[in-house]
């Protein structure tokens, strides 16, 4: 029974590291684009699909936390 909550934790752990990790490239993304000529609507572009990762993430780790949580995993 430890073990599967290892394993739950490991796994949101991995989630949240990704999440930071979209975040952190979001944000160079961001400082090389201010630096160009780029238009906000490439901004926005590039900050829909990094906000679309870091969500994608985190509802798959929910998702997974509400499956251990009731034993259907």
């Amino acid at each position: 029974m430890f073990a599967k909550h290892i394993d739950l934790i490991e796994s949101l752990a991995l989630n949240v590291g990704f999440v930071i990790l979209f975040f952190f490239i979001g944000m160079a993304i961001q400082d090389v684009l201010k630096k160009g000529n780029v238009p906000p609507f490439g901004r926005a572009i590039v900050w829909l699909v990094l906000f679309l990762g870091c969500a994608g993430f985190i509802a798959k780790g929910l998702i997974q936390l509400s499956w251990e949580g009731s034993g259907l995993a």
